[in-house]
């Protein structure tokens, strides 16, 4: 599709962001997994691509849907401050496979002591990098804050694991299946704030709807946080809290007890479903 590109904002959303639905077409798209397979030398093309945009320099008949591509991409694996290409791990479009295959054996090996102490070790190091790739350029987080958000955050959530471990052995099983996510949703809550307790101490910048800045606030910075660590545990929740039930019935099945070996592949796919 050719298009007059006079007037095209190759920065503003695809959807109307004003809607609920507009929104959430607008997340899918730019955590799109697949394009975390995309090469390297597509996603530096689709880069030069929304910079050429930016300044009015696209080539002369170049399709409009050839532009949104490269901004999906550009979007996916680029930080949106500083434009700097992130980590393939760290990246939102590898939040669904990275979260149910961790999720998925957190929730199988959860009975003995070492397995849950290494699974919620696993997940809180995949935590941290994801917030350190997604980090607030405009408040810069030290490496020491880093680092004792990291140690804090993953010594909650292995004690949080263990002592809940300890204190459910005697519970229905069902109940010992529900500690990783006490754990997850502990962890949340302090990994969360320290890793961005700069913005909590420095306030974040406020822009009116033309963009121009207002200001420093650090009551938005506490709301945005707030949001960010209910959002976390809630995007959690169903796989974390309804797949256990599931799997609590499905083990006691004849042939579930017939292929162990696949209780954990099992438990990644229904994660990534739920």
């Amino acid at each position: 599709m050719e298009a007059d590109l006079s007037g095209f904002n190759i920065d503003a959303p695809r959807w109307d962001q004003s809607t609920f639905l507009g929104r959430v077409k607008h997340f899918f798209n730019i955590t799109d997994p697949r394009t975390i397979l995309v090469p390297e030398r597509e996603l530096d093309w689709a880069k030069a691509m929304v910079e050429k945009g930016r300044v009015g320099a696209v080539p002369p008949g170049t399709p409009v849907e050839q532009l949104l591509y490269a901004k999906k991409l550009y979007d996916s694996a680029f930080h949106p401050d500083t434009g700097e290409k992130m980590n393939v791990i760290g990246r939102m479009s590898f939040q669904v496979p990275g979260g149910m295959i961790i999720t998925g054996f957190m929730l199988q090996f959860y009975r003995t002591m070492p397995a849950v102490i290494f699974w919620q070790w696993v997940n809180q190091s995949f935590n941290a990098l994801v917030n350190y790739t997604n980090r607030n350029a405009a408040s810069p987080t030290s490496l020491r804050q880093m680092a004792v958000s990291y140690i804090t955050a993953t010594t909650t959530a292995v004690a949080t694991a263990v002592s809940m471990n300890m204190m459910t052995k005697r519970a229905p099983p069902l109940v010992g299946r529900w500690v990783p996510f006490a754990a997850v949703a502990a962890a949340n809550c302090v990994n969360i704030p320290m890793m961005r307790q700069q913005e909590l101490i420095q306030g974040i910048c406020v822009k009116d709807r033309n963009h121009n800045e207002m200001g420093h606030s650090r009551r938005a910075a506490a709301i945005g946080i707030t949001q960010v660590v209910i959002s976390r545990i809630a995007m959690a929740a169903p796989g974390m809290i309804l797949l256990p039930v599931v799997m609590e019935r499905l083990e006691k099945l004849r042939f579930m007890k017939r292929i162990r070996v696949l209780h954990a592949p099992l438990q990644v796919l229904l994660s990534g479903c739920l």
